[in-house]
């Protein structure tokens, strides 16, 4: 077997010594080549490189959401093909690493190597869903490029979060759960349409879902992790389904309250619920718009502003070694 290993080297949980033990036990077993990532994108390149080559079978990366991100949408750059494209092995390095660990994967490098080297020794693989966001024909941001996305999406109050927390890692600042969760507080305080939401959602054959201040975009579940604890914004959401959204029309004091502590006791079985909480399942095509430009995420990276984004989920788009 032929692999790449894509290498993040600014993974916040391994160490240069840990990866280096990790390429030696994946030599050992494939003929491998490892690359370290030198720039923003560059996952992305190497993953386009992989699927164009040929001769790769295997691609591993090595780091977090963002790179797991980068060479997911390298590898599906001319649209999915999970018989012909090189599959896609994850070893989790990142502070989060929600993909991995929805996999079912161990979150730490090390097990999560030796159970990758035990599923291709045993030829286990599956075929997960995926998520593609766009700028939608006839608006502003009908130019912004289509990109995939693994496991979550956002536009609003979420991005925004993720905005902030990118601001402070570039000042200098670890990511961690306590970090986030500041920026959590800090956004709820300068919110400027927590109470009169600009998103509205449409959806083939529906009404209009209308003034949401949160659209939570699920490709599986759970939604995120707090240390060890599994938050589920949408239950339902899988990677043998399409998208899952959770949208909330407001951001009162007493609403956050009532939905922070319900994602926070959420189950596989149970969610976010009430009256200006808004649930759909199984979405293959649908589009938010906002009446002013708000922040969008996929994957927990922030992409800047949007008034118009559409969403496709993709059954069936990527297979993953586990």
């Amino acid at each position: 077997m032929r692999a790449l290993l894509v290498v993040n080297p600014a993974a916040t949980t391994t160490s240069a010594r840990t990866r280096d033990v990790l390429i030696h036990a994946l030599a050992s077993e494939m003929k491998l080549e490892a690359v370290t990532t030198e720039y923003r994108g560059h996952a992305r390149d190497l993953g386009r490189r992989a699927a164009d080559s040929g001769t790769i079978d295997l691609v591993v990366a090595l780091g977090g959401d963002g790179t797991v991100n980068e060479v997911v949408n390298g590898l599906l750059h001319g649209g999915p093909d999970p018989d012909r494209l090189p599959g896609l092995a994850v070893v989790p390095g990142g502070s989060t690493n929600v993909f991995a660990r929805a996999l079912g994967l161990p979150n730490d490098a090390v097990e999560a190597t030796g159970a990758l080297l035990d599923a291709l020794r045993e030829r286990r693989a599956r075929t997960v869903s995926l998520g593609l966001a766009a700028g939608t024909p006839g608006t502003e941001d009908e130019a912004v490029p289509s990109r995939w996305f693994t496991f979550c999406a956002g536009l609003g109050f979420d991005a925004s979060v993720i905005g902030r927390v990118e601001q402070q890692r570039e000042r200098g600042k670890r990511s961690t759960h306590a970090l986030y969760l500041r920026q959590v507080f800090r956004q709820f305080l300068d919110e400027p349409h927590r109470r009169h939401g600009t998103i509205t959602l449409e959806r083939p054959g529906a009404e209009p879902v209308e003034d949401l201040v949160l659209s939570i975009i699920c490709n599986t579940s759970p939604w995120t992790y707090l240390g060890n604890r599994p938050v589920y914004a949408s239950p339902e959401a899988s990677f043998e389904t399409a998208l899952d959204v959770l949208g909330l029309s407001r951001l009162s004091t007493p609403a956050v309250a009532r939905y922070a502590t319900q994602l926070l006791t959420s189950t596989p079985e149970r969610g976010p619920r009430g009256k200006h909480a808004v649930t759909l399942h199984d979405l293959t095509d649908f589009t938010l718009h906002s009446k002013v430009p708000l922040p969008l995420q996929m994957d927990g990276d922030h992409l800047g502003l949007r008034t118009s984004v559409t969403f496709t989920g993709v059954r069936r788009a990527l297979r993953v070694i586990v």
